[in-house]
């Protein structure tokens, strides 16, 4: 029956195929594909949130788990099926994290495996779902993208619309996920996409409108994260905000490195897959024993927080007796948000697979609750505490994902006006110029900067970073000897259309270069020509190339040299040389095909 249905929608999409034009058929595939998001964000959601519900009541309701016990005992189950799940149906391996939906757009045409369709919804339902301190935004992102790839592959579309319609699947599932298509379409273009012109916009912005209706028909409300209280924005805590810019900047920093070193010690333990998984999810269990807030994705926690009676959240928690108590609130709240960032690494280097995403927000909210409460306590001042939790949201979105467009309207959305945009955009901006300062890449690029695969809101340097040195290396130019006479280069000249000259040893040591330019007057005076040997007019090369440097490299060296040509040195021999003109004639062939149009 499944079967059949899917059949009748393939028959009737290539129907349509047949009869629109590229452009139209274009628009009819980004409702598609953002159906198709949105159902994705849907399962996601709803098993996550009914899971909650479930240890929640269960915590509530029966005496044997009065403190929680069932709650550390289901990231334990989580993450250890997500490795079972992994390693029996998924080849052993899953790539984590939107980072890799850049490298496939770089560099192997936009194509995403079949398997990533599915396998993100598996693995990060199991881990989240069962409580693993991360989020599902990521894998939504990732499956949206999937689809995207997967369909314009089905139906045969070139690269560029593979690329937009990833956009498509990227923006429907943020536009799902929060209800907030706004923020969908502004994440796909600051985060993900290289460079994408006006005409562009109108696939994304469909993609992310139908994402945003499926989400906001099929899922309860109360599932998604969403403010309904909020205080109007008074001028006079600007200065306040701009100190919480600053604590959002240097907390993003801080979650930033302590999450990247967390990841990498459980990742690279030298134990076998399930033992890894144990003991990370142990010590995980552990930590929610103590702070029940870092179980999942802790939406339920932040709507509390920005709430008339925060110290709910210490219910249910071993502090329970200090629940109306604003200085153990605090200190409750300060170790939650400084723990954030080992039990998501914890999560994701054990084996558990979900995103950084959701944490961020919980992070943020966080902060900005932990820093007005305590100013607020002290009798300093008396700031609207609900305001700047969610304000705090996108100072650490943007910190750590160097996307302030997005953290900006995201929060905007999802509080259901735009009554804080002055603070929004103060904060953000503050935090991600800090973030900037001393993190060159957001925390999803920082892998792909390692790896040599750095990809940023610099269009050029994300050019460059796709072209490959060697495959604009003329390795065809003439040599000559340094004790040949000026005639010898004369007779090459005359002969070829070479204006540059390596002059190289017996064994292909580059010993200096011979520019036409700088012999000019020389070779039109035959003595000269005659008895001037070439080592006598050689220079030495400004600077030199390996093949092995990326084209960035390549291009500061021209920059800096001032040289139109440059000699490429390999294993210490002469191999050829790269021309500016060449270099610059394949970045504009490379913007061409990467800009979406």
């Amino acid at each position: 029956m499944f079967k059949k249905l899917l059949s009748k929608i393939e028959f009737l999409i290539v129907l349509a195929q047949s009869a629109l034009t590229p452009k139209q058929f274009i628009f009819l595939s980004s409702v598609l594909v953002g159906i198709s998001s949105a159902v994705a964000v849907i399962i996601l959601k709803t098993f996550a949130h009914w899971v909650f519900r479930f240890a929640t009541y269960v915590t509530i309701h029966t005496n044997l788990f009065k403190i929680g016990l069932l709650k550390i005992m289901l990231p334990v189950i989580g993450i250890m099926l997500t490795v079972f799940v992994v390693k029996r149906f998924l080849g052993g391996t899953i790539e984590k994290g939107t980072s890799q939906i850049l490298y496939t757009v770089a560099k192997k045409a936009s194509i995403i495996p079949k398997k990533q369709m599915y396998a993100q919804i598996m693995t990060s339902s199991l881990t989240v779902g069962l409580g693993g301190s991360a989020g599902l935004e990521s894998p939504i992102v990732v499956t949206g993208a999937a689809f995207g790839s997967n369909y314009a592959q089905r139906y045969k579309l070139h690269y560029k619309d593979r690329t937009l319609l990833i956009g498509c699947g990227v923006a429907a599932g943020i536009a799902a996920a929060f209800n907030a298509p706004i923020a969908g379409v502004l994440f796909a273009v600051e985060v993900l996409l290289v460079d994408v012109s006006i005409s562009a916009f109108t696939p994304i912005m469909i993609a992310a409108a139908t994402g945003a209706l499926v989400s906001a028909i099929a899922l309860d409300e109360t599932i998604l994260l969403n403010f309904t209280s909020k205080q109007t924005f008074n001028y006079h805590n600007i200065p306040y905000y701009i100190l919480l810019g600053v604590s959002t900047g240097f907390t993003a920093i801080f979650y930033a490195r302590n999450f990247e070193k967390t990841e990498h010690f459980f990742s690279h333990l030298r134990l076998s897959l399930y033992k890894k998984a144990f003991i990370g999810a142990s010590i995980l269990a552990l930590m929610i024993f103590i702070f029940p807030t870092l179980f999942g994705e802790g939406y339920e926690s932040i709507r509390t927080l920005s709430e008339n009676d925060p110290g709910e959240l210490l219910e249910n928690t071993l502090f329970r007796g200090f629940r109306n108590n604003s200085w153990a609130l605090l200190a409750f709240v300060g170790c939650s948000f400084l723990l954030k960032a080992f039990a998501t690494g914890i999560t994701l280097g054990s084996g558990g697979n979900g995103g950084n995403f959701a944490p961020s927000l919980f992070l943020g909210s966080y902060v900005g609750f932990f820093f007005s409460k305590l100013l607020n306590s002290t009798g300093l001042t008396h700031l609207p505490i609900g305001n700047f939790t969610m304000v705090g949201m996108a100072g650490i979105l943007s910190g750590l994902f160097h996307a302030p467009l997005t953290a900006i309207f995201l929060i905007a959305e999802i509080t259901g006006g735009y009554g804080l945009m002055i603070p929004l955009m103060i904060v953000s901006s503050i935090s991600f110029a800090i973030s900037k300062r001393f993190e060159v890449h957001s925390l999803d690029v920082k892998n792909l900067a390692k790896k040599g695969h750095a990809f940023t809101s610099n269009k050029d340097t994300n050019v460059l970073s796709t072209l490959n040195t060697n495959s604009i290396i003329q390795t065809d130019y003439l040599t000559i000897s340094p004790d040949e006479t000026l005639e010898k280069l004369v007779d090459l000249i005359s002969h070829s259309n070479q204006v540059i000259f390596a002059v190289v040893s017996l064994d292909k040591k580059l010993l200096g270069i011979v520019h036409f330019n700088d012999i000019r007057e020389i070779i039109f005076n035959p003595y000269r020509v005659k008895y001037t040997l070439i080592k006598d007019v050689m220079i030495p090369p400004a600077t030199i190339i390996h093949p092995s440097n990326s084209m960035e490299i390549v291009m500061n060296k021209f920059e800096s040299s001032k040289k139109a040509f440059l000699p490429v040195i390999s294993d210490d021999k002469y191999y050829g040389f790269i021309s500016k003109s060449v270099a610059l004639e394949a970045y504009r062939t490379k913007l061409k095909s990467m800009t979406i149009e």
